[in-house]
């Protein structure tokens, strides 16, 4: 029988949670990857930040963490996060996620977000989430994170006028989404 620290996995990436050990990488490369991230997203910076960022993502509590690692060398490509899950009759969650530098442009994320929407959808008792929708709230200048979306089978449902307060001031948001049933690419 072989052991997979991994949730899933594709062919180049796969996901697992996070863990406290991976502050010193996962700050090292949010750290190099800043100029990409910035004005969109503020990924924890240091090990203060890290550490309660990660436990508020493992804890389970309205919210999944993943990170994207690259099969072979396990080093971290990114993140994914669900938040802001509803159970109920919504069964929806709120995608976040970064891509570091370094992997960013090599399809790497194209591979994971795939990999998310398996977990997201698939039925808890087969240790998946079990949601019915995923969206995904974008600023409109942000081509890269549309493009993704996009090509993951999301669809425009419309723009948020001063959705999200982001880097100190309230910024529109495009609302992309994806359902279980959708067809994905």
């Amino acid at each position: 029988m072989t052991f997979s620290t991994y949730l899933r996995e594709g062919a180049r990436v796969g996901l697992r949670p996070y863990r406290l050990a991976d502050g010193p990488e996962f700050t090292a490369r949010a750290h190099e990857s800043r100029e990409l991230h910035r004005p969109w997203l503020f990924p924890p910076a240091t090990i203060e930040e890290y550490e309660p960022y990660a436990a508020r993502l493992t804890e389970g509590d309205g919210r999944a963490g993943f990170l994207v690692c690259e099969l072979g060398t396990g080093a971290l490509a990114g993140f994914v996060n669900v938040n802001n899950i509803v159970r109920g009759a919504f069964q929806c969650g709120a995608l976040g996620y970064g891509a570091f530098a370094h992997a960013a442009g090599r399809g790497l994320f194209h591979e994971a977000l795939r990999l998310v929407l398996g977990h997201a959808f698939a039925p808890a008792c087969a240790g998946g989430l079990g949601l019915h929708r995923l969206e995904a709230n974008i600023q409109p200048g942000n081509t890269a994170s549309i493009a993704l979306v996009r090509g993951a089978g999301f669809r425009l449902e419309g723009l948020s006028p001063d959705f999200l307060h982001v880097d100190g001031a309230w910024r529109d948001h495009e609302r992309w989404a994806v359902t279980a049933e959708m067809p994905l690419p």
